[in-house]
């Protein structure tokens, strides 16, 4: 028997959450495979968690104060499913990812192939136009699927299957960072220390992308408020950006970025000339 331990980690989506597990359990399993849901509430006032209870009675709640935010729920969600048995795989999923019914089977078939040695990385489209949104990243950005298992360096977060080898050799995620930069920082890592990753031969799911420019690159938003929001985890918040670099790219390159960071949080319109120059 094969134990899947499914990570979420949510706050204030109850509607999508509630149909992301829907198709979560709607997705077919091969035979000997079991699922098993880890999902931390981290401190919503929507009713995301007893709505969570009531219809899937099945999934372990975990609750947060409201400040773990994605990673350091993630984190929350695959410490108490460790904790709880040595799962075969640990599944990534976000509450607004919606999964297609040969999904988990697409996933354990990649890692088969893989032989259970290398993260298997999902990749999503729009639902509304079709364009891909999240997955794996090659030099030249997002590896839509071909048809074949592509390699990775990056992904995101959004569909991840990680065998047990592969949380033996890499761990968790980082919980240094707040929300951003945990699943980057954990490809890269994983890179370094010989593990390969790989996308799935077809899309996984569907979710939209967050295209939205943040509040501290915003002009018309005031200074100050812009250097607040710029530290707030759903911001940039330099510290954490500067250990991801240092970490992946080094000192000088994380020094730039820093100065660069604060340039544009202080001056987003001399940063939006000097990018069209």
């Amino acid at each position: 028997m094969s134990r899947i331990a499914a990570l979420l980690t949510v706050h204030n989506r109850r509607e999508a959450t509630l149909r992301s597990l829907d198709a979560l359990f709607g997705a077919a399993l091969p035979q000997g495979c079991a699922l098993e849901v880890f999902l931390t509430d981290d401190g919503s006032t929507d009713g995301t968690a007893v709505a969570v209870a009531a219809r899937f009675p099945q999934v372990r709640v975990l609750h947060g104060d409201g400040e773990l935010y994605w990673n350091r729920g993630m984190i929350n969600s695959w410490r108490a499913a460790a904790a709880q048995a040595d799962h075969d795989f640990y599944l990534w999923l976000n509450d607004d990812t919606f999964l297609f019914r040969d999904a988990l089977t697409e996933l354990l078939e990649c890692s088969a192939r893989a032989q259970d040695k290398a993260v298997i990385v999902g990749s999503t489209r729009s639902e509304q136009d079709g364009t891909m949104t999240y997955g794996g990243y090659g030099p030249r950005g997002l590896l839509p699927p071909d048809g074949a298992m592509q390699r990775c360096r990056m992904f995101n977060g959004n569909v991840v299957l990680a065998p047990r080898e592969v949380f033996r050799r890499v761990g968790m995620l980082d919980p240094h960072f707040r929300h951003a930069m945990g699943d980057f920082d954990y490809g890269l890592r994983a890179a370094r220390l010989g593990v390969e990753a790989f996308t799935t031969t077809r899309y996984s799911g569907l979710c939209e992308r967050h295209d939205r420019l943040p509040v501290w690159c915003l002009p018309e938003t005031p200074l100050c408020g812009r250097l607040r929001s710029l530290y707030l985890p759903l911001g940039c918040p330099p510290c954490e950006f500067f250990r991801f670099d240092r970490r992946h790219n080094g000192l000088r390159k994380a020094l730039i970025h820093w100065f660069t960071i604060h340039l544009r949080a202080v001056s987003p319109g001399l940063c939006a000339k000097l990018k069209r120059v």
